[in-house]
């Protein structure tokens, strides 16, 4: 295979995510859960033979990344665009707390791209420094190569929301990343019917498995 291969993993449960505690950019570490999910992901997505590996630089997508990273010898490099969104005052709160507090603004949050969450980053703002982030890491990735990309699920979801050329309001069709799982991308090539735009097509979501080869009528 000569097109390159990307996977989007988001990090291990935290003792925040145990409660639905909006995280956002506060610097949770992983629970013991998340640090058994990440040891367990790692082996299978070292199947993979990733080539590169890059991480947000918050505790929880690092020490996610590292797992893989030390299980095939390969470093990880860490990168402030692939952090969570940023939540504003929305931070520290709990789900139930937001829709108490900000009931208008959490009901149009999931199909309203300019909304400023808590007073902190839109939608879109987030899935331009993920794809900023995501290109740096593709840099460094051959043709054929893998790429591992350890960050967080609602910047995963806006990010791939980006590489599928979907448009933003569409965004939210796609479901929540759970922890430690992950998604898997094939670049498109010159024989491969595409739309413009569309340079990625998505293969895998929400896995906990190695993808499986796939025919269809348009291969």
């Amino acid at each position: 295979m000569s097109t390159r291969r990307l996977v989007l993993w988001r990090h291990g449960r935290t003792s925040w995510n145990a409660i639905s505690r909006f995280q956002g950019q506060e610097d949770i570490d992983l629970d013991d859960v998340g640090l058994d999910q990440v040891r367990r992901a790692a082996q299978t997505l070292a199947g993979m033979n990733p080539d590169h590996i890059i991480a947000s630089d918050l505790m929880r997508a690092r020490k996610t990344a590292q797992a893989l990273g030390d299980l095939v010898g390969k470093p990880v490099i860490l990168d402030e665009d692939l952090r969570e969104t940023f939540g504003g005052e929305w931070q520290g709160l709990t789900k139930q707390e937001i829709i108490d507090k900000y009931p208008e603004d959490y009901a149009a949050w999931g199909g309203n791209s300019n909304l400023r969450p808590g007073g902190g980053e839109t939608r879109l703002e987030v899935a331009e420094r993920v794809i900023r982030g995501i290109e740096r890491g593709l840099a460094q990735v051959p043709a054929g190569g893998t790429l591992v990309v350890a960050s967080h699920g609602g910047a995963l979801r806006a990010g791939l929301g980006r590489l599928l050329a979907l448009e933003p309001i569409q965004w939210s069709a796609l479901g929540v990343l759970s922890n430690a799982q992950w998604s898997v991308l094939v670049e498109l090539d010159d024989s491969t019917p595409r739309h413009v735009g569309l340079n990625w097509r998505l293969s895998e979501y929400n896995a906990g498995s190695l993808p499986e080869p796939a025919i269809g009528d348009d291969q």
